[in-house]
């Protein structure tokens, strides 16, 4: 079922083609769709894919929008911000979606004219095929109404976490916005061990995708915690224990949750950095 709800993207790149490819004829209807972007190519892809309407630069079809949501680089948004500022005088509140890391609402709220109906999004790759999570958390400006529209606008890629403080925006970034490098990483290491054991290549690929998609799923589909499932997997003087047994001693779950925890600092210090 769609509704009248008019969207505008700033920015058009893969992150807001995924959200547009789950709220065109969904949400709402592709021509309540505004896209952004200074980038002609990838504007007129969209246009002719979902049938919305786009721009090279902000104007006045900003005005008569509901959510803006700003799709762009950290490094970029406070430029966009100077060039949306004019738009935002008017009667209409406009909710403000961010989908870029360490951009804190306080900053993005101080380069609009201090504007509050803001809420801070980290979404990640797997919206791309409709399977991402996004945390979110909203500012003080927000109306409960606003909130189920950011709501509906991320569920269309996916599944939302809600957060009472901005700051652990930073720690979900570092778990699933960065982890599905971490899960590309582990994909790589099985695959370089079955070449290694003789396998193919493909073989290597084919085994190790099918194994993370398959345990995934299994984790997503049991009400047991994993720490139970690895246990039955893991039989003592078996295959998975020497296995395990050899993780453990070279450390990898510490190493993987102190890399992690670095994840979560560097996105700390982005918002420092680029909130100045």
């Amino acid at each position: 079922m769609t509704t009248e709800l008019n969207i505008a993207f700033v920015g058009g790149g893969n992150m807001a083609a995924a959200l547009i490819a789950g709220l065109a004829g969904k949400l709402t209807l592709g021509g309540n769709i505004h896209v952004i972007d200074p980038h002609a190519p990838a504007l007129e892809k969209l246009q002719v894919q979902f049938g919305v309407t786009t721009a090279t630069a902000a104007g006045d079809a900003l005005r008569c929008v509901d959510v803006i949501v700003l799709a762009v680089k950290p490094q970029s948004m406070r430029e966009v911000a100077a060039q949306l500022l004019p738009f935002l005088d008017g009667e209409r509140a406009p909710l403000i979606l961010s989908i870029a890391a360490g951009i804190r609402a306080q900053d993005l709220s101080r380069w609009l004219g201090d504007y509050r109906a803001i809420v801070r999004c980290m979404p990640n790759t797997p919206a791309l095929i409709g399977m991402g999570i996004t945390g979110m958390v909203a500012s003080g400006g927000v109306s409960e109404e606003q909130k189920k529209t950011a709501d509906a606008i991320l569920r269309a890629v996916g599944q939302t976490v809600w957060l009472d403080d901005e700051a652990k925006i930073d720690p979900v970034t570092a778990v699933s916005g960065s982890g599905p490098a971490y899960v590309f990483y582990f994909i790589e290491a099985m695959q370089q061990a079955a070449a290694e054991l003789g396998l193919t290549p493909e073989q290597g690929t084919q085994l190790a995708i099918a194994t993370f998609t398959g345990a995934a799923q299994l984790a997503a589909n049991s009400s047991e915690p994993v720490s139970l499932l690895r246990e039955r997997v893991t039989s003592k003087g078996g295959t998975t224990y020497a296995a395990l047994t050899s993780m453990e001693e070279s450390g990898v779950k510490a190493a993987i949750v102190k890399g992690i925890k670095a994840a979560a600092q560097r996105g700390r210090e982005m918002g420092d950095e680029l909130g100045k």
